[in-house]
Protein backbone atom coordinates (compact mmCIF):
# COMPACT_ATOMS: atom_id res chain seq x y z
CA UNK A 1 0.00 0.00 0.00
CA UNK A 2 1.40 3.22 -0.65
CA UNK A 3 1.35 6.13 1.93
CA UNK A 4 0.11 9.51 1.23
CA UNK A 5 3.81 11.88 2.84
CA UNK A 6 2.83 14.41 5.79
CA UNK A 7 5.27 16.66 7.68
CA UNK A 8 4.00 17.85 10.87
CA UNK A 9 6.04 19.78 13.87
CA UNK A 10 6.33 20.07 16.80
CA UNK A 11 8.37 21.69 19.73
CA UNK A 12 10.06 19.31 22.36
CA UNK A 13 7.24 18.97 24.63
CA UNK A 14 5.76 16.15 26.58
CA UNK A 15 2.01 17.13 24.90
CA UNK A 16 3.80 16.71 21.58
CA UNK A 17 3.14 13.16 22.60
CA UNK A 18 0.21 12.37 20.09
CA UNK A 19 2.06 12.77 17.42
CA UNK A 20 5.06 10.99 18.21
CA UNK A 21 3.34 8.07 19.52
CA UNK A 22 0.54 8.49 15.99
CA UNK A 23 4.26 7.82 14.10
CA UNK A 24 6.25 5.54 16.96
CA UNK A 25 3.86 3.04 17.05
CA UNK A 26 1.98 3.05 13.77
CA UNK A 27 -1.23 4.82 14.51
CA UNK A 28 -0.01 7.05 11.41
CA UNK A 29 0.85 4.32 8.98
CA UNK A 30 -2.31 1.97 9.84
CA UNK A 31 -4.63 4.66 8.55
CA UNK A 32 -1.98 4.86 5.04
CA UNK A 33 -0.27 8.18 5.78
CA UNK A 34 4.18 8.32 5.98
CA UNK A 35 3.98 10.41 8.92
CA UNK A 36 7.33 12.64 9.47
CA UNK A 37 8.24 14.96 12.32
CA UNK A 38 10.48 18.23 12.60
CA UNK A 39 11.44 19.14 15.84
CA UNK A 40 11.59 22.95 15.90
CA UNK A 41 13.22 25.74 18.39
CA UNK A 42 10.80 27.76 18.96
CA UNK A 43 6.81 28.37 19.01
CA UNK A 44 7.53 31.53 16.09
CA UNK A 45 9.64 29.27 13.88
CA UNK A 46 6.82 26.55 13.89
CA UNK A 47 4.05 28.96 13.15
CA UNK A 48 6.56 30.30 10.28
CA UNK A 49 7.11 26.87 9.38
CA UNK A 50 3.45 25.67 9.15
CA UNK A 51 2.09 29.24 7.89
CA UNK A 52 4.39 28.90 4.90
CA UNK A 53 4.10 25.63 3.93
CA UNK A 54 7.11 24.00 5.07
CA UNK A 55 5.11 21.33 7.12
CA UNK A 56 1.43 20.27 6.48
CA UNK A 57 0.35 20.02 10.13
CA UNK A 58 1.66 20.51 13.69
CA UNK A 59 1.46 20.77 17.27
CA UNK A 60 0.30 24.39 18.18
CA UNK A 61 -0.88 26.47 20.87
CA UNK A 62 -4.48 26.82 20.94
CA UNK A 63 -4.64 30.46 20.41
CA UNK A 64 -1.80 30.95 17.56
CA UNK A 65 -5.03 29.21 14.58
CA UNK A 66 -7.53 31.99 16.50
CA UNK A 67 -5.26 34.79 16.38
CA UNK A 68 -4.33 34.15 12.74
CA UNK A 69 -8.05 34.47 11.96
CA UNK A 70 -8.32 37.25 14.03
CA UNK A 71 -5.88 39.33 12.00
CA UNK A 72 -3.11 39.55 14.81
CA UNK A 73 -0.51 37.61 12.90
CA UNK A 74 0.95 40.07 10.75
CA UNK A 75 -0.82 38.96 7.31
CA UNK A 76 0.04 35.33 7.72
CA UNK A 77 -2.23 32.68 6.07
CA UNK A 78 -5.15 31.89 8.21
CA UNK A 79 -4.57 28.38 10.69
CA UNK A 80 -7.67 25.68 11.40
CA UNK A 81 -7.57 23.33 14.30
CA UNK A 82 -8.62 19.49 13.49
CA UNK A 83 -8.74 18.25 16.94
CA UNK A 84 -7.26 19.15 20.45
CA UNK A 85 -4.25 17.17 21.52
CA UNK A 86 -3.77 18.15 25.27
CA UNK A 87 -5.63 19.56 27.91
CA UNK A 88 -3.51 21.35 30.38
CA UNK A 89 0.20 20.04 31.12
CA UNK A 90 1.75 23.84 32.24
CA UNK A 91 3.29 24.84 35.40
CA UNK A 92 3.93 28.42 37.09
CA UNK A 93 7.31 28.53 39.16
CA UNK A 94 8.95 31.69 40.66
CA UNK A 95 12.92 32.27 41.32
CA UNK A 96 14.80 31.44 44.19
CA UNK A 97 15.09 34.62 44.92
CA UNK A 98 10.90 35.59 44.68
CA UNK A 99 10.63 31.68 46.23
CA UNK A 100 12.77 33.20 49.25
CA UNK A 101 10.39 36.17 49.55
CA UNK A 102 7.60 33.98 49.81
CA UNK A 103 8.52 31.81 52.53
CA UNK A 104 9.58 34.86 54.43
CA UNK A 105 6.10 35.78 54.14
CA UNK A 106 4.32 32.48 55.21
CA UNK A 107 3.28 31.42 51.72
CA UNK A 108 2.50 27.44 52.46
CA UNK A 109 3.23 26.11 48.53
CA UNK A 110 0.80 24.06 48.34
CA UNK A 111 0.21 23.62 45.06
CA UNK A 112 -3.01 23.57 44.06
CA UNK A 113 -5.14 27.01 45.40
CA UNK A 114 -4.67 29.21 42.77
CA UNK A 115 -6.35 32.40 44.38
CA UNK A 116 -3.86 31.98 47.53
CA UNK A 117 -1.19 31.73 45.16
CA UNK A 118 -1.91 34.98 43.22
CA UNK A 119 -2.26 36.84 46.41
CA UNK A 120 0.95 35.74 47.78
CA UNK A 121 2.77 36.77 44.61
CA UNK A 122 0.71 40.07 44.36
CA UNK A 123 2.49 41.16 47.73
CA UNK A 124 6.07 40.71 46.02
CA UNK A 125 8.10 43.33 44.38
CA UNK A 126 6.81 44.45 41.15
CA UNK A 127 6.68 45.39 38.21
CA UNK A 128 7.26 41.05 38.14
CA UNK A 129 9.03 39.81 34.92
CA UNK A 130 6.67 36.79 33.63
CA UNK A 131 8.71 34.40 31.16
CA UNK A 132 5.82 32.58 28.75
CA UNK A 133 7.27 30.33 25.79
CA UNK A 134 5.16 32.76 23.34
CA UNK A 135 2.96 35.74 23.63
CA UNK A 136 -0.11 34.24 21.74
CA UNK A 137 -0.39 31.08 23.84
CA UNK A 138 -2.60 29.54 26.77
CA UNK A 139 0.46 30.25 29.41
CA UNK A 140 -0.16 34.31 28.19
CA UNK A 141 -4.31 33.80 28.70
CA UNK A 142 -4.05 31.58 31.77
CA UNK A 143 -1.57 33.88 34.02
CA UNK A 144 -3.55 37.27 32.61
CA UNK A 145 -7.18 35.93 34.04
CA UNK A 146 -4.90 34.47 37.25
CA UNK A 147 -3.19 37.76 38.34
CA UNK A 148 -6.21 40.12 37.05
CA UNK A 149 -8.07 38.57 39.87
CA UNK A 150 -6.26 39.81 42.15
CA UNK A 151 -6.15 43.43 40.86
CA UNK A 152 -2.54 43.09 38.94
CA UNK A 153 -2.65 44.90 35.58
CA UNK A 154 -0.66 43.87 32.41
CA UNK A 155 2.10 46.67 32.15
CA UNK A 156 2.23 48.58 35.40
CA UNK A 157 2.28 45.34 37.30
CA UNK A 158 3.48 42.41 35.32
CA UNK A 159 5.59 42.28 32.03
CA UNK A 160 5.08 38.83 30.46
CA UNK A 161 8.25 38.13 28.06
CA UNK A 162 8.51 35.12 25.10
CA UNK A 163 11.40 32.45 26.20
CA UNK A 164 11.41 29.67 24.20
CA UNK A 165 10.64 26.32 26.79
CA UNK A 166 13.80 24.54 26.02
CA UNK A 167 15.80 28.22 27.28
CA UNK A 168 13.76 29.17 30.45
CA UNK A 169 15.94 27.59 33.21
CA UNK A 170 18.64 29.65 31.44
CA UNK A 171 16.43 32.40 32.28
CA UNK A 172 15.72 32.12 35.31
CA UNK A 173 19.63 30.83 35.71
CA UNK A 174 19.98 34.38 34.21
CA UNK A 175 17.71 35.98 36.94
CA UNK A 176 16.29 37.53 33.62
CA UNK A 177 12.61 36.45 35.14
CA UNK A 178 10.78 36.28 38.77
CA UNK A 179 8.27 33.84 37.12
CA UNK A 180 7.82 31.53 34.94
CA UNK A 181 4.89 29.54 33.19
CA UNK A 182 5.88 26.68 30.62
CA UNK A 183 5.04 23.19 29.69
CA UNK A 184 6.70 20.10 30.97
CA UNK A 185 9.52 18.96 31.32
CA UNK A 186 10.63 22.44 30.98
CA UNK A 187 9.78 23.42 34.58
CA UNK A 188 11.14 20.16 35.86
CA UNK A 189 14.23 21.19 34.13
CA UNK A 190 14.37 24.13 35.77
CA UNK A 191 13.62 23.06 39.06
CA UNK A 192 16.50 20.92 38.90
CA UNK A 193 19.34 23.14 36.95
CA UNK A 194 18.08 26.56 37.97
CA UNK A 195 16.71 26.19 41.34
CA UNK A 196 12.75 26.91 40.47
CA UNK A 197 10.02 26.12 42.59
CA UNK A 198 7.09 25.31 41.45
CA UNK A 199 3.73 27.34 42.89
CA UNK A 200 0.43 25.96 40.76
CA UNK A 201 -0.17 23.68 37.42
CA UNK A 202 -2.00 25.67 34.72
CA UNK A 203 -4.84 23.10 35.98
CA UNK A 204 -5.30 24.62 38.99
CA UNK A 205 -6.10 28.48 36.85
CA UNK A 206 -8.56 26.30 34.33
CA UNK A 207 -9.24 22.41 34.85
CA UNK A 208 -9.89 21.92 31.01
CA UNK A 209 -7.93 24.41 28.82
CA UNK A 210 -7.35 23.62 25.17
CA UNK A 211 -3.58 23.57 25.33
CA UNK A 212 -2.46 22.12 22.22
CA UNK A 213 -4.09 21.75 18.90
CA UNK A 214 -3.42 20.16 15.63
CA UNK A 215 -3.56 22.96 13.24
CA UNK A 216 -3.06 22.83 9.48
CA UNK A 217 -3.09 25.86 7.26
CA UNK A 218 -7.20 26.46 6.11
CA UNK A 219 -6.37 26.19 2.68
CA UNK A 220 -4.40 22.74 2.79
CA UNK A 221 -7.33 21.52 5.17
CA UNK A 222 -10.15 22.31 2.55
CA UNK A 223 -7.87 20.50 -0.26
CA UNK A 224 -6.59 17.93 1.32
CA UNK A 225 -9.87 16.68 3.33
CA UNK A 226 -9.27 12.90 2.87
CA UNK A 227 -5.44 13.12 4.22
CA UNK A 228 -6.77 15.66 7.20
CA UNK A 229 -9.62 13.25 8.17
CA UNK A 230 -6.54 10.07 8.64
CA UNK A 231 -4.51 12.38 10.55
CA UNK A 232 -7.31 12.97 12.81
CA UNK A 233 -7.99 9.41 13.26
CA UNK A 234 -4.53 8.63 13.81
CA UNK A 235 -3.96 11.16 16.26
CA UNK A 236 -7.26 9.96 18.02
CA UNK A 237 -6.12 6.58 18.60
CA UNK A 238 -2.22 7.66 19.84
CA UNK A 239 -4.51 9.80 22.49
CA UNK A 240 -6.03 6.59 23.44
CA UNK A 241 -3.03 4.99 23.83
CA UNK A 242 -1.68 7.32 25.91
CA UNK A 243 -4.14 7.98 28.16
CA UNK A 244 -3.43 4.40 29.71
CA UNK A 245 -1.14 4.72 32.61
CA UNK A 246 0.12 1.04 31.98
CA UNK A 247 2.21 3.13 28.81
CA UNK A 248 3.68 5.30 30.88
CA UNK A 249 7.04 4.28 31.52
CA UNK A 250 7.22 3.33 28.00
CA UNK A 251 6.16 6.55 26.84
CA UNK A 252 8.47 8.55 29.14
CA UNK A 253 11.40 6.31 27.35
CA UNK A 254 10.49 7.00 23.39
CA UNK A 255 9.88 10.81 24.60
CA UNK A 256 13.18 10.90 26.32
CA UNK A 257 15.26 10.21 22.95
CA UNK A 258 17.25 13.49 21.03
CA UNK A 259 15.52 13.56 18.23
CA UNK A 260 11.94 14.43 20.75
CA UNK A 261 12.37 16.30 23.77
CA UNK A 262 15.96 14.48 24.65
CA UNK A 263 16.06 14.77 28.29
CA UNK A 264 16.23 11.81 31.14
CA UNK A 265 12.72 10.09 31.14
CA UNK A 266 12.40 10.48 34.96
CA UNK A 267 11.52 14.85 34.04
CA UNK A 268 8.54 13.23 31.65
CA UNK A 269 7.38 10.80 33.84
CA UNK A 270 6.33 13.93 36.34
CA UNK A 271 4.09 14.97 34.17
CA UNK A 272 2.64 12.25 33.09
CA UNK A 273 1.67 11.02 36.34
CA UNK A 274 0.97 14.28 37.80
CA UNK A 275 3.45 13.80 40.87
CA UNK A 276 5.89 16.98 40.39
CA UNK A 277 9.08 18.03 42.48
CA UNK A 278 8.75 21.59 43.77
CA UNK A 279 11.93 22.66 44.54
CA UNK A 280 15.90 21.47 45.25
CA UNK A 281 14.64 20.09 48.08
CA UNK A 282 12.74 17.70 46.70
CA UNK A 283 9.26 18.63 47.54
CA UNK A 284 6.59 17.10 45.40
CA UNK A 285 2.92 17.12 44.93
CA UNK A 286 0.67 15.00 42.84
CA UNK A 287 -2.05 16.77 41.09
CA UNK A 288 -4.92 14.96 39.74
CA UNK A 289 -5.89 16.30 35.96
CA UNK A 290 -2.56 17.69 35.98
CA UNK A 291 -2.11 16.60 31.75
CA UNK A 292 -4.79 14.65 30.00
CA UNK A 293 -4.79 13.50 26.32
CA UNK A 294 -7.64 11.76 25.45
CA UNK A 295 -10.30 11.03 28.05
CA UNK A 296 -13.61 12.90 28.87
CA UNK A 297 -13.90 14.61 25.58
CA UNK A 298 -10.53 15.99 25.82
CA UNK A 299 -9.73 15.68 22.16
CA UNK A 300 -13.34 17.42 20.66
CA UNK A 301 -12.81 20.98 18.85
CA UNK A 302 -15.25 22.51 20.57
CA UNK A 303 -16.08 26.19 19.29
CA UNK A 304 -16.59 27.61 22.70
CA UNK A 305 -13.02 27.04 23.14
CA UNK A 306 -12.13 29.35 19.81
CA UNK A 307 -15.17 31.72 21.07
CA UNK A 308 -13.02 32.05 24.31
CA UNK A 309 -9.43 32.23 23.47
CA UNK A 310 -10.67 35.13 20.77
CA UNK A 311 -12.53 37.17 23.75
CA UNK A 312 -8.99 36.75 25.88
CA UNK A 313 -7.12 38.07 22.79
CA UNK A 314 -9.91 40.83 22.08
CA UNK A 315 -8.91 42.03 25.81
CA UNK A 316 -5.57 41.94 25.88
CA UNK A 317 -4.92 43.18 22.53
CA UNK A 318 -7.85 45.63 22.05
CA UNK A 319 -8.55 46.26 18.55
CA UNK A 320 -10.02 42.83 16.54
CA UNK A 321 -11.82 42.51 13.93
CA UNK A 322 -15.27 42.34 15.15
CA UNK A 323 -17.00 40.35 12.48
CA UNK A 324 -13.73 37.64 12.33
CA UNK A 325 -14.69 37.47 16.21
CA UNK A 326 -17.98 36.88 15.33
CA UNK A 327 -17.14 34.14 13.20
CA UNK A 328 -14.33 32.85 14.54
CA UNK A 329 -15.77 29.55 16.00
CA UNK A 330 -15.81 27.94 12.62
CA UNK A 331 -12.14 27.31 12.71
CA UNK A 332 -11.92 24.94 15.40
CA UNK A 333 -13.81 21.98 12.76
CA UNK A 334 -15.97 19.98 14.99
CA UNK A 335 -17.26 18.77 11.32
CA UNK A 336 -14.21 17.46 10.40
CA UNK A 337 -13.57 15.92 13.26
CA UNK A 338 -17.12 14.52 13.60
CA UNK A 339 -16.88 13.23 9.86
CA UNK A 340 -13.37 11.31 10.62
CA UNK A 341 -14.43 9.38 14.09
CA UNK A 342 -18.17 8.80 13.70
CA UNK A 343 -17.36 5.81 11.37
CA UNK A 344 -15.43 4.73 14.49
CA UNK A 345 -17.94 5.02 17.28
CA UNK A 346 -16.16 7.65 19.24
CA UNK A 347 -18.47 9.39 21.47
CA UNK A 348 -19.74 12.94 19.79
CA UNK A 349 -21.75 15.67 21.91
CA UNK A 350 -25.00 16.81 20.78
CA UNK A 351 -23.24 20.69 20.14
CA UNK A 352 -20.16 22.04 19.19
CA UNK A 353 -20.10 24.47 21.70
CA UNK A 354 -20.26 24.36 25.67
CA UNK A 355 -20.34 26.93 28.65
CA UNK A 356 -16.82 27.04 29.55
CA UNK A 357 -16.47 26.95 33.49
CA UNK A 358 -19.47 25.45 33.75
CA UNK A 359 -18.90 21.71 35.60
CA UNK A 360 -17.96 21.68 38.53
CA UNK A 361 -17.30 17.90 38.68
CA UNK A 362 -17.11 15.17 35.96
CA UNK A 363 -20.91 14.95 34.37
CA UNK A 364 -22.57 12.02 32.22
CA UNK A 365 -24.45 14.25 29.37
CA UNK A 366 -26.08 12.89 26.55
CA UNK A 367 -24.26 12.35 22.97
CA UNK A 368 -25.16 11.50 19.43
CA UNK A 369 -25.40 8.00 20.27
CA UNK A 370 -25.57 6.87 24.00
CA UNK A 371 -23.83 9.35 26.50
CA UNK A 372 -20.39 11.20 26.67
CA UNK A 373 -18.29 11.61 30.14
CA UNK A 374 -16.92 15.65 30.01
CA UNK A 375 -14.63 16.29 32.99
CA UNK A 376 -14.54 18.79 35.29
CA UNK A 377 -14.77 22.48 33.73
CA UNK A 378 -14.03 25.27 36.28
CA UNK A 379 -12.06 28.78 36.32
CA UNK A 380 -10.78 28.88 39.41
CA UNK A 381 -12.36 32.59 40.31
CA UNK A 382 -15.75 30.68 39.46
CA UNK A 383 -16.17 32.27 36.46
CA UNK A 384 -18.29 30.90 32.99
CA UNK A 385 -17.83 31.96 29.52
CA UNK A 386 -21.39 31.07 27.59
CA UNK A 387 -20.78 32.15 23.60
CA UNK A 388 -24.26 32.49 23.00
CA UNK A 389 -24.00 35.69 25.18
Amino acid sequence: MSLTPIAAGFIPLVDAAPLIVAKELGFAEEEGLDLSLERAPSWSTLRDQLAFGQIQAAHMLSPVPVASYLGLMNGLPKLQVLSVLSMNGNVIGVSPNMAALLEVRGYGFDFKDAKAAALAVASLPKPLRIGVPFYLSMHSELVSIWLNAVGLKAGDDFQIQAVPPPLMAQAIKNGDLDIFCVGEPWGSVTVDTANGTLILPGAAIWTAAPEKVLATRADWAEQNEDTALKLIRALWRAGQWLDQPSKHVALAEVLARKDYVGVNSDLIDRALTGRLVLNSAGANKHHDNFLRFHTEGATFPWQSQADWIAERLKARHGTVDDVAASEVHKIFRSDLYRRALGQLGAPMPLSNSKIEGGLTESTEVRAVTGSLSLGQNRFFDGQTFDPQR
